[in-house]
């Protein structure tokens, strides 16, 4: 896959492509990142990409001529066919899913707005959907737009150490992640408890049956207390209606003996 992005802060991608996930896709070369700066686009020696709104009123806007040129551009280095983002906070909420069907595309260019936004006649004439990553204003698109690219380029082949960590995260199958535990298996807190604290007897048993079990368990356990309007939207099984009861009453007997 190749990412483009449109932005007048192209040294914020470094962080991107120089380490971490998105780091070693690169390196894998199942991702490509390229920035482009509507700045080298501008007509003046000031390379001045924004102006007042008409009708007055706070904040500049980005004008048309060099963000038309820079989509041009862009839409000219990406492979045929690429859709353009615009991160907006008026746009379709990003999630699990949208990154999925993102990771099936070839190509993609993310226009990262500044100010109070891109004239609209820009986005009339270039932008094919719009994304937001939640209900808040940001300063830019850049954050969003790194967002996105992140949780896309961790589902591509070869980005990750263990593929199989994808397929365990939180809202793959529609549910928040179990804990996880690691050494030692006696953890003693310098503050906050007086006993040490242990890891579930069940991921040291070695059944592995049980272990998957006991997962799934607290999978739909976490995302009952946690986020329950998830599992409105999905069919359990009848295993899971079962797990997520037990859950449910141990938790019960607990606070009781609380």
């Amino acid at each position: 896959m190749d990412c483009h992005v449109i932005s007048i802060f192209p040294e914020m991608f470094s962080v991107l492509t120089e380490q971490g996930v998105i780091g070693r896709a690169i390196q894998q070369r199942v991702l490509s990142l390229t920035v482009h700066n509507p700045r080298d686009y501008a007509d003046d020696r000031h390379r001045t990409v924004d102006d007042r709104p008409y009708g007055g009123g706070p904040g500049m806007v980005m004008k048309p001529e060099p963000m038309c040129r820079v989509l041009d551009a862009a839409k000219h280095a990406a492979r045929p066919g690429a859709k353009v983002i615009y991160l907006s906070p008026q746009g379709r909420r990003f999630d699990h899913q949208a990154a999925t069907e993102f990771a099936q595309t070839d190509s993609l260019i993310f226009l990262a707005g500044r100010y109070e936004g891109v004239d609209e006649r820009v986005l009339a004439l270039y932008v094919d959907e719009e994304w937001s990553i939640g209900d808040f204003v940001l300063s830019g698109g850049e954050l969003p737009a790194m967002v996105m690219i992140d949780a896309i380029a961790r589902l591509l082949p070869d980005s990750l150490g263990n593929a199989e960590s994808a397929v365990q995260d939180s809202f793959v199958n529609g549910l928040l992640d179990c804990p996880h535990y690691t050494k030692p298996r006696l953890f003693e807190p310098e503050h906050g408890s007086d006993s040490a604290m242990s890891v579930p007897d069940v991921l040291l048993s070695g059944d592995h049956q049980a272990i998957e079990r006991w997962r799934m368990q607290q999978a739909l356990g976490r995302t009952w207390l946690r986020r329950p309007e998830l599992l409105e939207e999905l069919e359990l099984t009848d295993e899971q209606h079962r797990l997520l009861d037990e859950f449910k009453r141990n938790l019960d007997d607990t606070s009781f003996e609380q």
